[in-house]
């Protein structure tokens, strides 16, 4: 039990951190469109990635730095084109509207997920690294961290709507989309300069 509360703690302590990806689930959430699919995702990627981190996958991951090198670079780029966007929407802000591309969407919510080095940081290496200090109990720490991703972007998803009323101002949309820009932006830039 005490590798489980450990493993969603550090599970928790990592993910609730507004970034990019956060970002789009409150985005969606807010907008109600494609909310089960792009939570799944995010949940399910996750999974992926902490049973990889808790199998030993990180080891692997540090003896092959041109792979993590790529998915740099690939990663700041579509941070920074995101940005762009992000930017675009905050100087044209509209009010709440249902409606959109399901499928531009999911595609933004994939990239987000598996472009972002900082995940294969976080879940891979950092939580796979912290699974190991409990032994045989580490697969245990992994079902704890995979269970505060999906509590924290089933809550961040559907819990957005209750949001909905102060997005109905294209003001509210201009703060969101304008701290958007700036975390993605960062991010972006941060991945490309290396740190």
């Amino acid at each position: 039990m005490h590798a489980l509360l450990a493993g969603l703690g550090a599970g928790l302590s990592l993910i609730v951190v507004i970034g990019a990806q956060n970002a789009l689930v409150l985005r969606q959430g807010l907008l109600r469109q494609q909310v089960p699919a792009i939570v799944a995702i995010c949940a399910a990627s996750d999974a992926v990635l902490i049973a990889l981190g808790v199998g030993g996958v990180g080891a692997v991951l540090t003896a092959w730095p041109t792979a993590l090198t790529a998915v740099r670079w690939v990663g700041a780029a579509f941070l920074l084109a995101y940005g762009v966007l992000a930017v675009r929407r905050a100087l044209r802000p509209s009010a709440l509207r249902v409606g959109g591309a399901a499928s531009a969407a999911i595609a933004t919510c994939l990239a987000l997920t598996w472009l972002n080095p900082h995940v294969y940081l976080d879940t891979v290496l950092l939580l796979g690294t912290a699974a190991t200090s409990f032994g045989d109990d580490r697969w245990w720490f992994g079902v704890g961290a995979m269970t505060g991703s999906v509590v924290w972007f089933t809550s961040l998803g559907f819990g957005a709507r209750w949001l909905s009323g102060v997005f109905a101002r294209p003001a509210a949309w201009r703060v969101l989309d304008g701290g958007v820009a700036v975390v993605v932006t960062a991010t972006g830039v941060s991945l490309a300069l290396g740190s």
